[in-house]
This record gives C-alpha cells, sequence and structure tokens, in this order.
C-alpha cells in the first residue's frame, strides 16, 4: 500500500499513531490568520480566533460555522480554566480576559509593574488554577494583528497568574519571543516554544523544556526540540506525552525525549491545533486561511 503523502515517517511508532487511509479535511476558509482553536467538549463546538479579522468562529459537527465574538480585541491563543470558562489573550487590548457564564469579561491581567504588557499570545491552566501566558511583541510590532506600539515591557516574559490573589508573577525572562506553552499530561513538565526566527533567521526556532516545581516555578530550563520548517508556535500533548508542534509544513510530532516521530504535511503555514471531538481523537489545525482536520488513532491530554 502506497503511503498517503500527507505523512512523513520519521520513526515507525509514528505510523501506529495515525490512520493510514484518513484525509486532511478542510472544515472552513476565509480567515486572514486562523489561531488558538479551542474545544468545547460540552457545547460540542470548537473556537478559534481569525485574529486580523478580529473574530472568534464557532464550529460544530454538520460543517456549520458561525461567529461566537466580533469584535474579539484581535484574540489570539484560547483555552479553558478549570470551570469551563473561554479564557482569551487579546492582542488589541493587550491582556488576558476571562468569559464567564453570563458573557461579560473579567481581565485578568493587563499590565505589570505599572507598565502595560506587550501583547499576550497563548495561554494554559494549571489544575491549581494558575494562568499561564506568553507576552511577545508580535501584536505589537504591526496594525495587522493588533496596534503599532514600542514595548513598554524589559522583557518577553512568560506569566503566571495567581488563581487566589490575581497576582501576576514573571516565570521566566530570557526568550526571545516566547509563543505556544503546553504542560505534559502529569503536570510535571511546561513546553515553551520561542519563535523569534519569525523575523531573524538566526534567531531561535526551538522548543524549551521546564521542570514544574509545586505548579509555581520553572527549573532545568532545556532545548527540548528544533523545528526544521519555520517556527514553533502552538502546541499540544496527547495521554502518551507525546507532542504536538504547529510549524510552517504542517504539524510535527515528538516523543517525550524530544525525538521526531513524524510530520503531517498541510499544504497552509500552521498556527495551532488542538485535540477535539467526543474521545479527543480528531486534531483540529488552525493553518493560515483554513481550518483542518484530521483523525489520529492517540488521544489528546484531558482538559479541562
Amino acid at each position: 500500500m502506497a503511503e498517503n503523502p500527507i505523512y512523513e515517517i520519521h520513526d515507525p511508532r509514528f505510523r501506529l499513531m495515525i490512520v493510514p487511509a484518513e484525509g486532511l479535511e478542510e472544515l472552513y476558509s476565509g480567515c486572514r490568520w486562523a489561531e488558538g482553536p479551542v474545544w468545547f467538549g460540552d457545547a460540542n463546538q470548537l473556537l478559534w480566533s481569525d485574529i486580523p479579522n478580529e473574530r472568534i468562529l464557532r464550529w460544530t459537527p454538520g460543517g456549520r460555522v458561525s461567529v461566537y465574538r466580533q469584535s474579539s480585541n484581535f484574540a489570539n491563543g484560547n483555552t479553558r480554566d478549570r470551570q469551563g470558562r473561554l479564557v482569551t489573550c487579546e492582542h488589541g487590548t493587550r491582556r488576558v480576559t476571562r468569559t464567564e457564564p453570563d458573557g461579560t469579561i473579567t481581565v485578568l491581567a493587563d499590565s505589570f509593574e505599572g507598565k502595560r504588557l506587550n501583547a499576550p499570545n497563548d495561554v494554559v491552566v494549571h489544575p491549581d488554577g494558575g494562568i499561564w501566558f506568553t507576552d511577545p511583541t508580535y501584536g505589537i510590532l504591526s496594525d495587522y494583528e493588533g496596534y503599532r506600539a514600542e514595548p513598554e515591557q524589559t522583557a518577553r516574559h512568560v506569566f503566571r497568574v495567581d488563581p487566589d490573589s490575581g497576582a501576576l508573577d514573571v516565570m521566566v525572562s530570557d526568550f526571545q519571543q516566547p509563543n505556544g506553552l503546553v504542560f505534559s499530561p502529569n503536570w510535571k513538565t511546561l513546553y515553551i516554544a520561542d519563535s523569534a526566527a519569525s523575523h531573524d533567521d538566526s534567531a531561535p526556532h526551538h522548543i524549551r523544556a521546564f521542570d514544574v516545581v509545586d505548579g509555581r516555578r520553572l527549573q532545568e530550563g532545556r532545548i527540548f526540540a528544533e523545528i526544521d520548517a519555520g517556527v514553533p508556535d502552538g502546541m499540544r500533548v496527547d495521554m502518551e506525552g507525546n507532542l504536538w508542534s504547529s510549524a510552517a509544513d504542517g504539524v510535527h510530532c515528538f516523543d517525550p525525549e524530544g525525538r521526531l516521530l513524524g510530520k503531517i504535511l498541510v499544504p497552509q503555514t500552521v498556527a495551532n491545533l488542538t485535540f477535539g471531538g467526543p474521545r479527543r481523537n480528531r486534531l483540529f489545525i488552525a493553518a493560515t486561511r483554513s481550518l483542518y482536520s484530521v483523525f489520529v488513532t492517540v488521544n489528546g491530554a484531558q482538559w479541562p
């Protein structure tokens, strides 16, 4: 049987993680820069951001796509907190927000040490309720996916919002452009992408891994993997601890030791992805102008 052209096998283990006959399905086209997909299993829907068009879109099984929010303040990354509420990074307002059950918006973070954040990009939630997010400068570099401005922060930090006090703490500050981030299934490791090569070929295009101490500190940072096509952006992990990262040529899958297992090739640059569906074995892929999906044999980590 001929190899399916959407898969690039780098390790035999990857063959067991894919459905050889499964094709890439384009669910929607018409975005300008698709980002931030998040699955709502209880509502049987996927939300994702279309940054330059200032909207968050909703997809439901059967193929219906509608506008969930517009204007979205140039929303980028999305996730859910431990109560199932939507948490969003907004470039336009340079803040992280939470959508309450009644639809009102609560601001979780918009400044640090009296200065505005750069442009919060991606966000994850720890079981203790702590909200972790990256703060690169992409959203203030131009008026395309935010509003052009000079950065007020002294670095591109990764922050944690304390669930009890709301205090904002810096977790790490030595990234050039921190981007996607994701915890391992056992919550002992945090992976953070550095995508600075997007604007400088000599800059990092790798994923770093950190040990998580007491859910509140990071230590032992090391390079986990490098992306050989473009830069890493959004990432997810499956229940076996494999990491699935966006890239210029599709989705790259790495084992927990950082070995490349294989790729799912996508015709547009991938920005982000998430597992969804009733068994979380459907990979939803936000790629430039389109939303794609493909079924796999692994299951995404069960959050929230």
